[in-house]
C-alpha cells in the first residue's frame, strides 16, 4: 500500500469520525482531517500551508457573502413578495408556464450565490406557501424546492463547483454561461412540471389572490424591481463590453444592494448584513475547510495519486466511477467533491472540451446536496414545508437525480461536438 493511499485513508477516516462520531461541523472536520493528513505524511503542523489553503477560495467567499447580502436586501425590501404575486397574477391562466416561472424564482438565490441552501431557505421559504396555496402537496413542493436549489446552485452566473474545478487546472471562469444554462434550465422546467403540473391544472386565482402579499408591488410599483435589473444589467455589461473595466461579481452585488435600500421598505442595513453573513457562515466555513483539505492533499502527493488513479481507469468504467463516486463524496460537501474528485476526472477527460466537461461534472457534483447524511437541500426543503422526515424527499427525487447524472454524462460524451455552438469566450 502506497504512502499516498495511507495518508488519504487517514484523512477520510478522520473526516468521517469528526462528522459522525464527534458531531463536528463539516468545516471543522475538514480542518482536522487536513492536520492529520499532514502529520501522517511527516510534515508536522504546516501552519503556512493551512493558512494558504484557507485563502484558496477567498474570491468565491466574497461572491457568496455579497450575493447573500443582496438576496437579503431584496427580500426585506419586499421585491421577492412582489415578484411572486406578480408571476401568479400574470400567468395563472397558463399553469405550465406558472410552475416553470416559480421554479426560476426558487433557483434565483442559488444562481447568484452558488449555494443550494441559500435558494431553499430564502426564495424557497417564500414560494413554498405559494406552491401549496395553488394546490401542490407538501412532498411535491419539497421536491421542487430541493431540485430548484441544487440546479440553481449550478445555473449561471455563479457556479462555485465549476469555479473550484476550473481553478484546479487553471481554467478561468469564462465561457461557462451557455453550457450551464443548457445543463440546468431544461431539467429545472421538466422537474417543475413533473412534480407540480397535474395539481395546478384547475387553478382558481380568485381563491388564492387574497392570500398573496401584493402590498409591496402595489405600494412601490416598478421601482421595487430596480435592484434586480441593476444586478442583471451590470452582469450583462461585464460580459458583453470588454472595453469597460471589469467590476467583478462582489462589487456588482454591492451596487445592486445599495440601490435596494431606496426602492422598497426601509431596511436596517446592519441587521441585514449580519443576518446575511450568519446564514452563509456554514458554507464559507466549508470552503475554507475544503481549501485546507486540498492544500494538504497537494502537499503530501495524495492529489496526484488520485489523479493518476483516475487517469488509469478504462474509458467505459470512468463514466461509471464518476457517476457513483462524485455524488457519494458530495455527502461530505459538493464543493469538496468538486475539488477532490472533479479535478482528477476533468484531467481524465482532457480529450474533451474542458469548459463543457467541467460544467457537466459540476452538475453531477451538485447531487452531493441530496446525499445523506448531510443532504442539505433535502433536509432544508423538508423543514420549509413542514415534513417530519427528509428521507421522503430523497426517495421522491431519486429519478430526477438519475436524470441529472445521465444529462451530465451525455454532455461530456458530446462535449467536442457541442463546443463550437455553445462555448462563447
Amino acid at each position: 500500500m502506497s504512502i499516498e493511499l495511507i495518508i488519504f485513508l487517514a484523512m477520510v477516516i478522520t473526516f468521517v469520525a469528526g462528522c459522525f462520531l464527534l458531531k463536528l461541523p463539516v468545516s471543522l472536520s475538514m480542518v482536522l482531517a487536513a492536520v492529520i493528513g499532514a502529520l501522517t505524511g511527516g510534515y508536522g503542523f504546516p501552519l503556512r500551508h493551512l493558512i494558504e489553503g484557507t485563502f484558496s477560495y477567498v474570491d468565491t467567499i466574497l461572491v457568496i457573502t455579497t450575493a447573500m447580502i443582496f438576496m437579503k436586501v431584496i427580500q426585506e425590501s419586499g421585491a421577492l413578495d412582489a415578484l411572486s404575486s406578480l408571476i401568479i397574477k400574470k400567468f395563472h391562466k397558463t399553469p405550465s408556464l406558472l410552475v416553470c416561472l416559480i421554479m426560476l424564482v426558487i433557483m434565483f438565490p442559488g444562481m447568484i450565490t452558488g449555494s443550494s441552501t441559500a435558494a431553499v431557505l430564502s426564495a424557497g421559504s417564500i414560494m413554498a406557501p405559494v406552491l401549496m396555496l395553488i394546490g401542490i402537496p407538501q412532498l411535491e413542493t419539497a421536491c421542487i424546492l430541493a431540485m430548484g436549489g441544487i440546479l440553481g446552485m449550478i445555473a449561471p452566473p455563479v457556479n462555485i463547483p465549476a469555479m473550484i474545478i476550473g481553478g484546479g487546472i487553471d481554467i478561468p471562469y469564462v465561457g461557462f454561461e451557455l453550457p450551464l444554462a443548457l445543463l440546468t434550465f431544461p431539467l429545472a422546467f421538466i422537474f417543475a412540471l413533473m412534480f407540480g403540473l397535474k395539481y395546478v391544472k384547475k387553478l382558481e386565482y380568485d381563491v388564492i389572490r387574497e392570500k398573496l402579499n401584493q402590498e409591496p408591488g402595489e405600494k412601490f410599483g416598478f421601482k421595487i424591481y430596480i435592484p434586480i435589473f441593476v444586478a442583471l444589467i451590470l452582469m450583462v455589461v461585464n460580459k458583453t463590453v470588454p472595453s469597460l473595466p471589469n467590476l467583478g461579481m462582489p462589487l456588482i452585488f454591492m451596487i445592486a444592494s445599495v440601490t435596494g435600500l431606496f426602492t422598497g421598505y426601509k431596511i436596517n442595513v446592519a441587521k441585514v448584513c449580519k443576518d446575511a453573513v450568519n446564514s452563509v457562515l456554514p458554507v464559507l466555513g466549508i470552503l475554507m475547510g475544503v481549501g485546507m483539505f486540498i492544500q494538504i492533499m497537494t502537499l503530501t502527493g495524495v492529489r496526484g495519486f488520485i489523479v493518476t488513479t483516475c487517469l488509469s481507469l478504462p474509458d467505459g468504467f470512468l463514466y461509471v466511477a464518476m457517476a457513483i463516486t462524485i455524488p457519494l463524496f458530495g455527502a461530505v460537501s459538493s464543493y469538496g467533491s468538486a475539488s477532490v474528485l472533479g479535478v482528477p476526472f476533468l484531467l481524465a477527460f482532457l480529450s474533451k472540451n474542458q469548459i463543457i466537461t467541467a460544467a457537466a461534472i459540476s452538475l453531477i457534483a451538485s447531487l452531493g446536496d441530496m446525499m445523506p447524511p448531510t443532504a442539505l437541500a433535502g433536509i432544508f426543503a423538508a423543514q420549509v414545508v413542514g415534513l417530519d422526515k427528509y428521507t421522503k424527499v430523497l426517495k421522491k427525487c431519486m429519478i430526477p437525480s438519475l436524470m441529472i447524472i445521465a444529462w451530465g454524462i451525455a454532455f461530456i460524451l458530446l462535449a467536442n461536438s457541442l463546443a463550437p455552438y455553445i462555448v462563447i469566450k
